[in-house]
């Protein structure tokens, strides 16, 4: 890639992983050779690398949404949302849209004793993100699902949609 181009991460290392247990064909999308040498790890991180070599992870490749043919990475609108002042924490994934094909739907917390509304978190993100990237949806929770070490579960809130349709 590019500098500044965003494109998968892949690694080799002589101690990488070997096979994902009892998974053969998740180790196969991951582990892949390509040309001379052992295999590359594809890790389904999307990065890129700036002109003075540092490495940046934009999201996880499997999170990145399509709006209108935009590409769209929920960890962007999260960081945006996560600077307003009544947002304790965020979570962003991407959902069904007739018209675009998927839009960005946002969950938040909002601190104690804080307030926001829907149409004052989506007026913040227009003013710092592209028209598509603002959330066509901000929808208000006490708590976000998260894994053990705190990372919000994004197929879990979008998982909690569909189940109130």
């Amino acid at each position: 890639m590019g500098v500044d181009e965003v494109g998968e991460m892949l690694l080799r290392a002589p101690q990488h992983m070997v096979e994902y247990w009892n998974n053969p064909a998740e180790t196969a999308e991951t582990l892949r050779t390509h040309g001379p040498g052992g295999p590359w790890v594809h890790t389904g991180d999307l990065a890129r690398m700036d002109a003075d070599g540092f490495i940046f992870i934009v999201d996880r490749k499997k999170d990145m949404l399509k709006t209108s043919g935009f590409q769209v990475w929920p960890r962007e609108i999260e960081e945006v949302l996560a600077t307003h002042p009544a947002v304790m924490e965020v979570g962003v994934a991407g959902v069904p849209d007739a018209a675009k094909g998927e839009v960005a739907h946002a969950w938040v917390v909002l601190k104690a004793g804080e307030h926001a509304t829907e149409e004052e978190l989506r007026a913040y993100c227009r003013k710092r993100l592209a028209p598509y990237k603002v959330p066509a949806r901000v929808e208000f929770r006490s708590e976000l699902p998260k894994t053990m070490v705190g990372k919000v579960l994004r197929r879990a809130l979008t998982a909690s949609m569909k189940s109130t349709d």
